[in-house]
């Protein structure tokens, strides 16, 4: 009870002081005022480096042992799979158990994961060489899924208990943008840290970076009401479906994300086989670029396929990070419409990179795509959390949550499709289905529209 009485104390926000913020809402920085955020949001910094920098390692990984588009797929389809079987009973613990618990758990789970893969890789169960590992790295997607399922609900819900609703948006925001700085920088990092030192060394990195997340969230402050007492798990998990079948708002909103994750997600998946395959670069070429001290000449290291894709990769972080900085700057208002137009802006701009063969184009492309989809993930989390009560968050950030983890089954359907059409054409073909999709709202769904 003593404990319950605490985080009832946490989360609510004086008088005094919510007028204060709603004075100043457009402030970029708004939330940093908050200690407890400035921690919570140091803890997914090292998260957020460390799953970017393995999205890197371990698609290039299997891509270089097995050559394979489904392959590419398969990987994200072991990782989802028991996310989406969890993700409903992550949410259970979300609304019943101390979020900082399951987040500081969760960052020590992920980093045994990278540390086994890393220790894989010098043991030779790995190896390149030998075309060998892809049954081990299957595994420890699996295994990364689970550990995701439980988590992503409660690393959510968390934030309006950390800083309130009046800085909600701008501490989502900012949350996007820790994310898009990773982006910005961990990828080509990855990249390059593979090209020069060896794969292996780029999962014990991820390691540390986990553990030292969890150290971090392991000095959150407890919260969450655990309101749910003694109802069996399946109860609530069927409260909380029900609760979002009731509002239409929350269903619609659900719907949108999810048919935006779906059709635009895959690309990530693929982006490997657009390194390597598509938008290639021959030696000799960017000669303008010059050289870095110590690593040689830069046209040299585009003709690596990991240093490409990495720099794909965390270039898009600066158009995501322009985004996500833009929402967090934004006043609670004309929330809804700016969700549409990002959803349209994803298909437009990822068509168009789609379909280009330039390398240097490719990058120009992929900072505006990171713009879309970084504006059209702060917003609908934004959007979800405003519509939803306090004593049903977890639940319902873990359904918000499953849709992410349902892309990777479109990832799936869209790398069998690119060994029938080509990579070009799937990719692109399901992108350019949300322009259609963003209008159908603007023109038939005012409620989204009109959402402040």
């Amino acid at each position: 009870m003593q404990e319950n009485m605490s985080n009832h104390t946490l989360t609510a926000a004086p008088p005094a002081a919510e007028a204060t913020v709603a004075g100043r809402r457009s402030r970029t920085f708004d939330s940093f005022q908050v200690p407890q955020y400035r921690l919570f949001w140091s803890a997914i910094m090292a998260q957020m480096a460390a799953m970017n920098m393995q999205m890197v390692a371990r698609a290039w990984l299997i891509y270089e042992l097995t050559n394979s588009y489904a392959m590419l797929g398969l990987m994200g389809l072991a990782n989802a799979v028991p996310m989406l079987l969890l993700s409903l009973f992550g949410g259970v613990m979300a609304d019943r158990v101390p979020k900082k618990r399951i987040l500081r758990d969760g960052q020590w789970a992920l980093a045994a994961v990278a540390f086994a893969t890393g220790l894989g890789i010098v043991f030779g169960v790995i190896s390149l060489d030998r075309s060998t590992g892809v049954e081990f790295l299957l595994l420890t997607s699996v295994l990364q899924g689970i550990v995701s399922g439980l988590m992503m609900p409660a690393r959510q819900a968390i934030i309006p208990e950390i800083v309130g609703p009046a800085r909600l948006m701008n501490a989502v925001a900012l949350n996007q943008a820790g994310m898009n700085i990773n982006r910005l920088v961990a990828p080509g990092l990855a990249g390059l840290i593979i090209a020069i030192l060896g794969v292996k060394t780029i999962f014990f990195a991820i390691g540390a970076l986990e553990v030292t997340g969890g150290v971090l969230s392991a000095f959150l402050r407890p919260s969450g009401v655990m309101a749910l007492g003694r109802r069996r798990t399946w109860s609530e998990m069927r409260d909380g479906l029900r609760y979002v079948r009731d509002s239409t708002t929350l269903m619609a909103l659900l719907i949108l994300t999810l048919l935006s994750v779906l059709l635009s997600m895959p690309y990530i998946a693929l982006m490997p086989a657009f390194a390597k395959d598509i938008q290639v670069v021959h030696a000799g070429g960017y000669t303008w670029m010059g050289s870095i001290p110590l690593l040689g000449s830069v046209p040299e290291l585009l003709t690596k396929s990991s240093f490409r894709l990495g720099l794909l990769t965390s270039i898009s972080g600066i158009g995501a990070l322009t985004g996500s900085l833009l929402i967090a700057s934004m006043a609670n208002r004309n929330r809804g419409a700016g969700f549409l137009w990002s959803v349209l802006g994803t298909g437009v701009a990822l068509v168009v990179y789609s379909f280009t063969t330039s390398f240097g184009l490719a990058l120009l492309f992929m900072i505006g795509l990171g713009f879309a989809q970084s504006a059209r993930m702060s917003l609908s989390n934004v959007l979800v959390q405003d519509a939803v009560d306090d004593a049903h968050r977890g639940r319902v950030m873990s359904i918000y949550m499953m849709e992410f983890g349902l892309s990777s089954f479109s990832s799936f359907g869209v790398a069998l499709l690119a060994g029938a059409v080509g990579i070009k054409w799937a990719v692109g073909g399901a992108a350019f289905l949300l322009v259609p999709l963003a209008f159908y709202y603007f023109l038939f769904n005012p409620r989204i529209r009109r959402l402040h």
